[in-house]
């Protein structure tokens, strides 16, 4: 697998190197050494998949608090989709910035998303399947999001958004949720 370090702190892309013959190809997709080695938390807690029916559906931006707070590392086992991650770490360099790749099946990249990021993504196209590794499992009472549209953020999605859940809808702004989370601290 090969590491790069993407313009986000602590978040990055492993593509996956495979072997081919006439056969196919043989590839690793995950070791725990090789994220030890680079400084990640390689441990995974749950698995999880989605599947998108059409293209322009938009998942996101969701993530959770600690002690939930989680660690993912994404794949599209089928199709393709636009995979974006915003930073929530106040104290971080890249405090709500934000990044985007495509992930396909075609091109087998991963994005590994360190605690603390926002994540979603849009289908680029029909019947697109997504893998997701876990560093931690679901809690409902930690799950947090953050809207796909928050112009404090701005991301620029490639496609108009066709299907967006109630829930993916209803999401606050960054300033919102900030605030709400400080009143649930106290």
């Amino acid at each position: 697998m090969i590491f790069k370090e993407t313009s986000l702190k602590d978040a990055y892309t492993v593509q996956i190197e495979k072997i081919e013959d006439n056969r196919g190809y043989f590839a690793t997709t995950f070791a725990i050494p090789d994220f030890e080695a680079h400084g990640l938390n390689g441990k995974i807690l749950q698995t999880s998949s989605s599947f998108n029916k059409l293209k322009g559906t938009v998942r996101g931006m969701h993530f959770q608090l600690p002690p939930y707070a989680e660690t993912k590392l994404v794949r599209c086992m089928a199709g393709s989709i636009y995979d974006v991650i915003v930073d929530l770490r106040p104290d971080s360099p890249t405090f709500k910035k934000w990044q985007g790749f495509e992930l396909s099946a075609d091109n087998m990249l991963m994005y590994f998303i360190p605690e603390g990021f926002a994540h979603g993504y849009q289908t680029l196209t029909d019947n697109a399947e997504v893998s997701y590794m876990l560093g931690q499992v679901y809690s409902p009472q930690h799950a947090r999001g953050l809207r796909h549209d928050d112009p404090e953020i701005g991301i620029k999605w490639p496609l108009p958004i066709d299907v967006l859940s109630k829930r993916d809808e209803a999401l606050p702004g960054l300033k919102e949720l900030m605030e709400a989370e400080a009143l649930m601290r106290g």
